[in-house]
This record gives C-alpha cells, sequence and structure tokens, in this order.
C-alpha cells in the first residue's frame, strides 16, 4: 500500500495556470511560487466582488482520536467528487502547521487519494506565510522590548506586558521563559512566554481581515500591555502596525493549489480549532463563493470547536452564512467514544460502537442550533465491518438525518460521490437558516456559559477569579460585545480529555482570559490546554529524511 507522500509523488500535477483558468482566474492575476502554487492578486476580489454566492458547506466533525480521523481528507474528497459529478467547486482550507508535520498529528493537506499537492510544499514552507506570520509577531515584541529598554515613555509595566513571542514548532521549553538578562545592554529582564505561531492574534487576524488596510487596523488595534496606571497600550502606541503589515503584504494574498485530481483548491490561514478559531481566511472563502457555485471549507477537530468558532466568531464578522454541514464520523472514532483505547480500534465491537454513538449525536444536536442541516459522513477504514456501517445508518435513519459512506481515501473522487450527492440534495432543499448561539450584546460570563452548557453540555462554568478580574477589565474595557473564542481539549465535549462520549454533571473550568482587540474576540483558556504544544516521545521527525536529489521521505 502506498504511502500518502509516495501517492502525491506520483501523481501529474497540472500547470497552476490551468488550474487557475479553470476556476476563472486570469493568470495576470496570479503571483507564481514555482509551476505549481500560485497566490491571488487583490485584483481578483475586484473582479468578481459583485457576482452572486455560491452554496457554502461546511465541513466539521466528531471529536476525533489523538490520530485524528480524516476531517481534511474528506473535504477534498467532497471537492473531488463534485467535480466529477459536473459541478463548479472550489475547495478553501487552513494550511499546515509544522508543529504537527514534525510532531504527532500530521500535516493538513488530506490523505490517500483525497489530498492537494504538491503534499510535501504544502506541509513545509509552502509560499512562506507561517514564516510571516511569525515575523510580524515577533517584530512587536522586539519593538516592545525595545520601547522598555529605551527609556519607557509609554511607562509600560513589565508585569503586565500580555502579547507573547511564537514559533511554528513544538517546543515546551519555550513555553515560560525569562528574558532580558546578562546586565543593562541585553534589555529589561521580565517573564515571557511563546505560543505556537498558530495560535497567534497575528493569525486570526490574517484569516478575519478583509485587506490590507484591514490587517494593518487590525495590527494597530492589538493589545500589548497595560502601563503603570493600569491603561491598555496599544500596537499602534508603538506604531508597529506599518511595519507588520510590510511583512505581511504577500501573505495577505490567498494561496491557490489543486487536488489530486485537479480540483481547485485555495489553502490560506491555519489557526488550530483547540487553541484559536480554527477557520481559514475569509479572504479565501469568500473567493470560493464568488469563483465557484459550490464552496467548501472546513473548520478544525470537533464541531464543538471548529464549527462553533465558525458561526460565532468568522461568519458573524465576515457576513457568511453555510447552507450545509457534513460532519466527518468514523467508526474508529466512535468506538473510542465508547471506551476502546487507541490500539484496539481497528478490531470490531458493536458494542463499544454503540455507547459512542452518543457523541455523534450530541454534535447533530449542537449544530441544529445554528439553524443549518446536516449530513453525517463515515469515513470508511478498511477495518471497518458492515454491520458496524449498518448500525450507523440506522441510528442516522431514526434521527432524520442524511448519511453517506465516504470512500475518498482509497478512491478519490469516486469514493466521494455517495456523499456529494447527500449534500447536494440538501443544498437543493435550500432549508438553511442559520444564526449565531449567541447575541453580541450577552456579557462575556454568559456567553462562556451558554457555550459550555449548550455546546459541551457542561452543568455549569467555574471562572477563575483571575480570570473574572480580566473579563470584567475587557468589559469596562468596552470589548464586552465581543464573541468568545474557548481554548479547549478537542478529545472531549468537556474540558477534560478523558471525558469521552457524551459526558454529562461536569464543569468547565475557566483559568484564564485575554482581549485579542485587533482579532476581534476574547481568548478564554480552559482545562489544562496549551498554547504551545510539546513533541511527543517518538516524534514524526525522526522519520523524516531527503536525499541528494532533494526527494523528501517519511512525511506520511
Amino acid at each position: 500500500m502506498l504511502t500518502d507522500i509516495e501517492i502525491a509523488q506520483g501523481c501529474e500535477m497540472l500547470p497552476i495556470t490551468q488550474v487557475a483558468a479553470a476556476a476563472g482566474v486570469d493568470v495576470d492575476d496570479l503571483e507564481l511560487y514555482g509551476k505549481y502554487k500560485a497566490k491571488l492578486s487583490a485584483a481578483v476580489w475586484n473582479k468578481v466582488k459583485d457576482r452572486e454566492n455560491g452554496k457554502l458547506v461546511l465541513v466539521t466533525a466528531i471529536n476525533p482520536t489523538p490520530a485524528g480521523e480524516g476531517k481534511t481528507t474528506t473535504t477534498v474528497g467532497l471537492g473531488e467528487a463534485m467535480a466529477k459529478l459536473g459541478k463548479n467547486a472550489i475547495i478553501a482550507l487552513r494550511e499546515p502547521s509544522l508543529g504537527p508535520v514534525f510532531g504527532i498529528k500530521g500535516g493538513a493537506a488530506g490523505g490517500g487519494y483525497a489530498q492537494v499537492v504538491p503534499m510535501e510544499d504544502i506541509n513545509l514552507h509552502f509560499t512562506g506565510d507561517m514564516h510571516a506570520i511569525t515575523a510580524a509577531n515577533n517584530l512587536l515584541c522586539a519593538m516592545l522590548d525595545n520601547h522598555l529598554q529605551q527609556g519607557n515613555a509609554l511607562h509600560i509595566d513589565p508585569r503586565r506586558v500580555i502579547f507573547t513571542r511564537v514559533m511554528d514548532m513544538n517546543d515546551r521549553a519555550l513555553r515560560n521563559i525569562t528574558i532580558g538578562l546578562g546586565g543593562k545592554p541585553n534589555g529589561v529582564p521580565r517573564e515571557d512566554h511563546f505560543m505556537i505561531t498558530v495560535a497567534s492574534e497575528i493569525m486570526a487576524i490574517l484569516c478575519l481581515a478583509a485587506d490590507l488596510d484591514d490587517l494593518k487596523k487590525r495590527f494597530g488595534d492589538i493589545l500589548v500591555a497595560y502601563n503603570d496606571a493600569g491603561e491598555p497600550v496599544y500596537a499602534r502606541d508603538l506604531h508597529a502596525e506599518g511595519a507588520m503589515a510590510a511583512l505581511m503584504k504577500d501573505a495577505i494574498k490567498p494561496n491557490l493549489v489543486q487536488t489530486l485530481e485537479g480540483t481547485p483548491c485555495l489553502m490560506h490561514g491555519g489557526p488550530f480549532a483547540n487553541i484559536a478559531h480554527g477557520c481559514n481566511s475569509v479572504q479565501a472563502t469568500k473567493l470560493a463563493l464568488k469563483l465557484a457555485d459550490i464552496a467548501i471549507t472546513e473548520a478544525g477537530f470537533g464541531a464543538d470547536l471548529g464549527a462553533e468558532k465558525f458561526m460565532d466568531i468568522k461568519c458573524r464578522k465576515a457576513g457568511l452564512a453555510p447552507d450545509c454541514i457534513v460532519i466527518v464520523s468514523t467508526v474508529r472514532a466512535l468506538k473510542y467514544n465508547g471506551g476502546v483505547a487507541k490500539a484496539k480500534l481497528n478490531q470490531p465491537d458493536l458494542a463499544a460502537l454503540e455507547r459512542g454513538i452518543c457523541n455523534l449525536d450530541a454534535h447533530l444536536d449542537n449544530m441544529s442550533k445554528f439553524g443549518v442541516p446536516v449530513v453525517v459522513a463515515v469515513n470508511a477504514f478498511p477495518t471497518d465491518t458492515a454491520e458496524e456501517m449498518d448500525f450507523i445508518r440506522a441510528h442516522c435513519a431514526k434521527r432524520g438525518v442524511r448519511v453517506a459512506l465516504s470512500e475518498v481515501f482509497a478512491k478519490g473522487g469516486e469514493g466521494g460521490a455517495a456523499l456529494a450527492n447527500e449534500v447536494l440534495a440538501v443544498l437543493d432543499e435550500g432549508k438553511a437558516d442559520f444564526h449565531t448561539l449567541y447575541a453580541d450584546e450577552l456579557p462575556l460570563e454568559d456567553k462562556i456559559r451558554k457555550i459550555a452548557t449548550e455546546i459541551y453540555g457542561a452543568r455549569s462554568v467555574s471562572i477563575a477569579p483571575t480570570a473574572h478580574k480580566e473579563l470584567q477589565n475587557i468589559t469596562e474595557m468596552g470589548y464586552g460585545n465581543l464573541p468568545v473564542c474557548v481554548a479547549k481539549t478537542q478529545y472531549s465535549l468537556s474540558d477534560d480529555p478523558a471525558l469521552l462520549g457524551r459526558p454529562a454533571d461536569f464543569v468547565v473550568s475557566v483559568r484564564s482570559a485575554r482581549l485579542a482587540a485587533g482579532a476581534g474576540f476574547v481568548v478564554v483558556e480552559t482545562g489544562a490546554i496549551m498554547t504551545m504544544p510539546g513533541l511527543p516521545k517518538t516524534p514524526a521527525a525522526e522519520k523524516i529524511d531527503v536525499d541528494n536529489d532533494g526527494k523528501i521521505t517519511g512525511l506520511f
């Protein structure tokens, strides 16, 4: 059996100019990064902005196993399937982070015969967007520390600097550090921290900004610290936004690539949904809606994380409204939620499946609260049994929910035909009546409680005194109307990864809160979630290599 990278390396890619032409994009509007990658100039939007929008399909999932269960693969395969059925469809995905690539989860280009290519480039440096985000973030940090060193005219309190450095790599040793040591020439000593790049506010701003001017304004709105009087200090007070925008002038342009079958894919932005808002850029999604009759996008991890944030943050801020939601499920993940250990997920276990299907029920119930019809996609694995698949079909039929077996990993677009037809039936019915979970004017703590009780199923929320104080402060500063971005484990509906299935009678613990004024939301951290992951005992990096001809091996 071929590995993902062997399949990707064996395909014949179309020149990206040909892919662009099929999507209705002129070659003059492309900024080429070699033969198979390109960025779209701002001129593309000006040419298509007055067109009618296509239909928007959101792909999300149940709570996964630690290995992931193929949400991106399903998204890619669904796009390929739509193309095989003669539909004008474009995929809009997030960019991978190097953290999972060299860590444990893997990349974000799909798998098997439902991949986006060139896979190696996409999963490594791609077009440099991640590096630009990292550089812009750390430039702001450097300017802040330089301001402290050069007299501190803004009277910034070094103990209340809240904007941190980032790096696009899993490195637990950088979570908590001390900087400025070694005497006066080396800066003002203070405690600092690192987050992974995809969790940064710069990433969120890239994904939510309408254009370069909006990006620059949002950069200026970033809250970086408080002064000695407890007043906020913003990036604009350090005059940093112009230089930051200059670093991001190319990164803000969406990237165009293709699937193994030549279906166009706009890949732009890459926030994690467990520690950030988990959606690709608004620009890419809006472009896909103008260029195609059907735009297919994804939101990270389970629907309790990515989909909730897609609705309550991205759709709220960008004026988007999905027409259909696809919830990706697997027999493996349902058995995992039924209490089966990861090592035994390949063994038939109908009883565990019956116990774990409550997790799917929770996500179906949750998505109904947003007024959008759902199709369940069962991502096929070779170890699935007919009895297990029949059980899922019967369960969905009792709930009146459309369901289809997705075999895109093994068969590409051909294996997604059944799923595509179910999605098309939902789009034809046109029953979506989208609305967000909560109103803007609801107090921040009530927004947190609403998400925790109505989406996670918690009995209540426990907010730490420091978090409560910060939420009050954020409200007093005039930001109480912002949506909430909850950082939470992806493995459970609760904030405890050990509570599988559909836990009940639990309390969500909020330990911290911070304002992301530039992005336009408030981040709250729950449980033991970390914004800088660590590498596993045996990182994937140990298996990756490259030969003298530049051929990469071991990359999935």
